[in-house]
């Protein structure tokens, strides 16, 4: 199912100042949606956003949202496409700028990522991207600029797991300048603890390790690290986490949805320094 169809028509112009990706003059179809997708997936405070379209629009927009959630995590590309075709139609609400700049950080495009959710900043006045704001610096080898961000007055408001994710990234920023005395510094914020296990911390303990191991304190490291793995063996993750066992004769699993994307791409920092071969220290 495509939500444009011009048929004989000729597409819309485009407005020149809308600098949007969903608004280029080289932008593709929309995806494919899901058959089984109904758009009332999202949660309530998405649909609530979505209420201030119009009844043609509303569907198509919550749809592709949906399916941008859905495939965030297994095909990133695919569902940023997702969320460039809801920009299409709903792009001055926050949920959808929020949407696009994660999925384009997802799929590795860190300058669309970098102005959607800069826009989405500015609509909603939600401070929880900052570190993927930050990370999209890095990504675009501007390192400095991640730096410069993390000193904002706003990022000195950020507590718990935002303030954790900025850390790391901080960490990684430091890293790419050589700068490994401060690499560790970064991460010595509060969430740093030895002794307390939450959804980050084996993240942080052990990127708290690699920056100790490279400024050679290799022995304060391997203790870090091993608290580390007691935090991965306290919360049930990384070697510890169940696998999915499918049985081929069952029904597959649930898809993510939409809902469940807002947040979702923290952390992913991590993945991209190992790609980068970065050790995934920040």
């Amino acid at each position: 199912m495509h939500d444009e169809s011009y048929g004989d028509r000729p597409r819309p112009p485009r407005n020149p100042r809308d600098l949007r990706r969903s608004n280029s003059d080289d932008r593709t179809r929309s995806p494919e949606i899901d058959e089984d997708v109904t758009g009332k997936e999202l949660d309530r405070a998405a649909l609530l956003q979505l209420r201030t379209l119009d009844d043609t629009n509303r569907p198509w927009v919550a749809k592709h949202l949906v399916m941008a959630g859905r495939l965030v995590d297994i095909a990133p590309e695919v569902a940023f496409q997702h969320a460039l075709a809801a920009s299409r139609r709903g792009g001055r609400l926050g949920i959808v700028r929020e949407a696009v700049g994660l999925t384009a950080y997802a799929a590795g495009d860190f300058a669309e990522a970098l102005r959607e959710l800069r826009t989405y900043r500015r609509i909603s006045g939600d401070q929880t991207h900052l570190p993927v704001l930050a990370d999209c610096e890095r990504g675009l080898d501007r390192p400095e600029k991640a730096i410069e961000l993390s000193q904002s007055e706003e990022v000195a408001g950020l507590t718990g797991p935002v303030r954790a994710e900025m850390a790391m990234v901080v960490s990684g920023a430091y890293t790419d300048l050589g700068d490994h005395a401060s690499a560790v510094t970064a991460l010595e914020v509060p969430e740093l603890d030895i002794n307390r296990a939450f959804s980050f911390s084996p993240r942080l303990l052990t990127a708290y390790a690699a920056a100790l191991e490279t400024v050679g304190r290799d022995e304060e490291a391997q203790r870090w690290r091993e608290q580390a793995f007691a935090a991965e063996r306290a919360l049930g993750s990384g070697a510890f986490e169940d696998p999915e066992i499918l049985d081929f004769d069952d029904e597959p699993a649930d898809l993510p949805k939409v809902k469940d994307v807002l947040g979702r791409s923290k952390g992913r920092h991590q993945d991209r320094d190992q790609d980068r071969g970065r050790g995934g220290r920040g």
